[in-house]
């Protein structure tokens, strides 16, 4: 039969478990990943102190094992805090885990009473697992299931500690052995034992999908101006390419390149050329219509995807950003853009699409530069510019 000591070594194996799974996300850089380690590392003390009952000193059984155990639920409420961004209340821990520790304590050496230590233990490790609950936001995307299973986890657990306090309180005045084999001292047991693991498997839930949103985030996105990378950029000119055949409505296409950036490295720095493409990452984005999509190619040339647009749209939003992009009265590092703007024509492939844009981008360069220049059709030759 089940009995709290096999409990108490499962537990354990788990904790050491969910310790290595930790380590091997700890060159990931997620915020809590320490907090979380360290809590399974003390459970796994506190858990072998706890199956030691009657071999040990009462004062290392009882006391050090349940303020080390303390310690572990404030360490994973820590850990999730810090995992969010969101300041850890250490005194409001600290108050609580004495407060407790007072009352594991005092119903040892004082009155006599197993049930009420236990009550005193539940208290706050069922307010700090509803703690993490409110502290998980609903997240969307990758983010949204590990959330919400340890938002949910957390508010079981949170639930089932305080039944688990109101079961002992109620069976106080009757005496109670920690490794009694009875029913329903098991399943409470289970339940504190268990909450450790249960969190921890959140924890690295919750791990695993910042650390791959955070990947692809870096793979679709330029790290220096934060703007989308050419990657992602011919994913979705792909993507609308397709929406604009099946649904027979235009697309345009802007390639945007800073005027004689080069001089700008050589006199202002490069730290100044830095900041100029940042600066033009930030006005385009003002600029530009909310549907359409913009990204950096290399250097300092941007696309921008302009779907559903006739060729007076995108020539208007052209302008528009050539004006917002004129930077040539500032002080400083003064620039200004060229623009080729091709639109996509009947049994067009992006790449073709692109090989207009940039031949026209390049007629910009050569027309004096701060202008837009529209592309030719692929069977005719330049229709002008602006």
């Amino acid at each position: 039969m089940l009995s709290t000591l096999s409990l108490l070594l499962v537990t354990t194996a788990l904790s050491v478990v969910m310790l290595l799974v930790l380590s091997s996300l700890a060159g990931s850089k997620v915020e809590g990943i320490r907090e979380w380690g360290q809590a399974n590392g003390l459970a796994v003390v506190a858990l072998l102190l706890f199956a030691s009952r009657g071999v040990l000193p009462d004062l290392l059984s009882i006391e050090a094992a349940n303020a080390i155990f303390l310690l572990t639920i404030a360490l994973m409420f820590a850990g999730f805090r810090r995992h969010l961004g969101l300041p850890v209340p250490w005194r409001l821990l600290a108050i609580g885990g004495l407060a407790s520790f007072a009352g594991v304590v005092l119903f040892h050496y004082g009155p006599e009473s197993t049930s009420l230590r236990i009550t005193s233990v539940s208290v706050f490790h069922g307010a700090a697992c509803f703690g993490i609950a409110a502290s998980l936001p609903h997240a969307q995307g990758r983010l949204r299931y590990p959330y919400a299973f340890t938002r949910t986890a957390a508010f079981l657990l949170g639930l089932a500690h305080g039944v688990r306090g109101i079961f002992y309180l109620a069976d106080a005045i009757e005496p109670v052995s920690f490794i009694a084999p009875g029913t329903a001292n098991l399943i409470f047991f289970a339940l504190g034992t268990l909450a450790l693991p249960a969190l921890t498997l959140g924890a690295v839930m919750m791990s695993n999908a910042r650390v791959l949103s955070d990947t692809a985030y870096a793979a679709d996105h330029d790290h220096l101006t934060g703007a989308p990378s050419r990657r992602a950029f011919f994913e979705a000119a792909e993507r609308e390419l397709a929406r604009a055949r099946r649904h027979h409505s235009g697309l345009g296409l802007l390639l945007v390149d800073a005027d004689h950036f080069k001089r700008i490295n050589d006199t202002h720095g490069h730290a100044t050329g830095d900041q100029v493409l940042r600066d033009l990452v930030h006005r385009t984005q003002d600029v530009i219509r909310k549907v359409d999509y913009f990204a950096r190619l290399g250097g300092e040339e941007f696309g921008v995807l302009l779907p559903d647009a006739t060729g007076e749209t995108a020539l208007a939003v052209a302008e528009r950003l050539r004006s917002a992009l004129d930077r040539s009265a500032q002080t400083g590092a003064a620039y200004t853009v060229s623009i080729g703007l091709a639109m996509l024509e009947e049994g067009e492939d992006v790449a073709s699409l692109m090989g207009r844009a940039d031949a026209a981008l390049y007629a910009a360069k050569e027309g004096g530069r701060n202008r837009v220049e529209c592309a030719s059709a692929r069977t005719g030759a330049s229709v002008g510019g602006a």
